[in-house]
């Protein structure tokens, strides 16, 4: 994938808005399909249904391909583990459309092609005195495949990525260029940012910034799991975003990574206890068998925004690599009681696990999006890579988890029944009005789609 050439690109300033386009753009893959081998998932769990993947460099060919196609779903980076960008017929790879269209600092936002993935994208927000407000794990992820399954960073004053959008271009099913914008599309437009790819394909974004901030991590290790009944909160929000990682062995926290912004005065003295934990003094990786190399810096160092919210560095290899990953949402008030009910299992989930990880995501409007009107806590589980034993584990977590009204990551593996799924979401019959006005004949609907949108089997 093409690297922005910060250096080597053009600047033009023009109505407010700085533009970029790089004048070293290297010669792309024409819009044609290309029959390969077929294309897997990130974590290697999924092959893809189909090898006519095609990479289009330009919104004429995004087009003429969705014109020509009678079913097309878009692949970010590969990063579902589920087959919700799976397709038997077509799929489009937008990863020859990465530029920074521009940069309006009046409005204080960004423009970016779907191509754009976040760790390429933060170096040069900051560099220019701005910032995202919040961020993935992962800073490898494409900005459009985060947003549109409504992925998250952590932070109980924090909403997830899809948050920060502002506005969209997508081509829909007639291949009709189609923009909306949270100030002209209002209450649509809050249905069309998590969209699952349903609504066309996703050419441009554009998000919302703030001034760029300097941060520090650190990292505390076994918190007994008992100090989150009557502190639960306080420990979440003791940073700007706080992580408790656990392996649901023995009733305890293994670590807690609290990471602050390096405001004046802050962090001059760190608090060597947290309920019992103690401040660690070396650096480590969330799955502490594993080198903390490709883990960014903790120990209280203060860096850049983007250095410190992920918890991997752009340039290595991100978490364990052969894994598979499941997630959980469940409204805040419930949230040590989701934590005994999930223990109960440890005997079960433990020995399958890497690392299990929870953290918070505050409340918001979008449609489809788990934190619909309620603050979440997150439990995350980064499962070794054995499918069939975790897809029977996954029905014993969600029946522990159905009394708080759970709602699944929709890229990540879950099992919930369809019917139980939809009701969580009181706008999901509008959301499907909303895809069936840009794509009446179902071209960007696959079996996902079908099954967990629209109850179809």
């Amino acid at each position: 994938m093409r690297k922005i050439t910060f250096l080597k690109a053009a600047l033009v300033l023009s109505g407010g808005a700085l533009l970029l386009r790089s004048i070293t753009r290297k010669f792309k893959a024409s819009a044609s399909t290309k029959p390969h081998t077929r294309l897997k998932n990130w974590a290697g769990n999924l092959t893809y249904s189909t090898d006519k993947v095609h990479y289009p460099s330009t919104l004429q060919e995004v087009q003429g391909i969705v014109r020509g196609c009678s079913k097309l779903r878009a692949l970010g980076s590969r990063h579902s583990f589920n087959y919700i960008a799976d397709n038997r017929e077509n799929l489009v790879s937008l990863q020859n459309m990465d530029a920074l269209i521009s940069l309006d600092k009046a409005a204080q936002t960004v423009t970016v092609e779907s191509g754009m993935r976040y760790g390429e994208l933060a170096p040069f927000l900051d560099a220019n005195g701005y910032a995202l407000p919040n961020l993935a794990s992962l800073p490898h992820i494409t900005v459009v495949g985060a947003c549109t399954t409504a992925t998250h960073g952590s932070g109980i004053q924090n909403g997830n990525l899809a948050t920060s959008v502002v506005a969209i271009e997508f081509v829909n099913a007639s291949g009709e260029l189609v923009t909306m914008s949270r100030q002209e599309d209002g209450e649509l437009f809050n249905g069309a940012v998590v969209a699952l790819g349903g609504l066309g394909i996703v050419t441009k974004i554009t998000l919302d910034l703030v001034p760029s901030f300097k941060m520090t991590q650190f990292v505390y290790r076994n918190l007994p799991m008992g100090a989150l009944k009557d502190h639960f909160v306080e420990i979440i929000s003791k940073g700007y975003s706080v992580s408790l990682f656990t392996h649901w062995e023995n009733q305890n926290i293994n670590q807690v990574w609290i990471k602050c912004k390096a405001e004046k005065g802050v962090l001059s003295y760190i608090e060597p206890e947290l309920f019992g934990a103690k401040v660690a003094t070396q650096k480590l990786h969330p799955i502490e068998s594993q080198s903390p190399e490709n883990t960014t810096d903790q120990l209280g160092e203060i860096g850049e925004w983007y250095e410190r919210l992920p918890h991997f560095k752009m340039g290595f290899k991100p978490s364990a690599g052969a894994e598979l990953q499941s997630e959980y949402f469940v409204a805040i008030e419930h949230a040590y009681d989701a934590i005994m009910a999930i223990e109960s299992l440890h005997e079960k989930i433990s020995p399958h696990l890497f690392v299990s990880e929870i953290r918070t995501i505050k409340a918001d409007e979008l449609w489809l999006s788990p934190q619909f009107k309620q603050t979440t806590v997150a439990f995350h589980f980064t499962w070794k890579q054995d499918e069939e034993v975790v897809l029977q584990l996954l029905p014993l977590i969600e029946e522990k988890l159905a009394p708080f009204n759970a709602r699944p990551h929709w890229g990540k593996l879950f099992t919930m029944e369809p019917k139980v799924l939809q009701v969580q979401y009181e706008r999901m019959e509008d959301f499907r009005q909303l895809l069936l006005q840009h794509d009446p004949e179902g071209k960007f609907r696959n079996e996902f789609m079908e099954k967990y949108v629209f109850g179809n089997s």
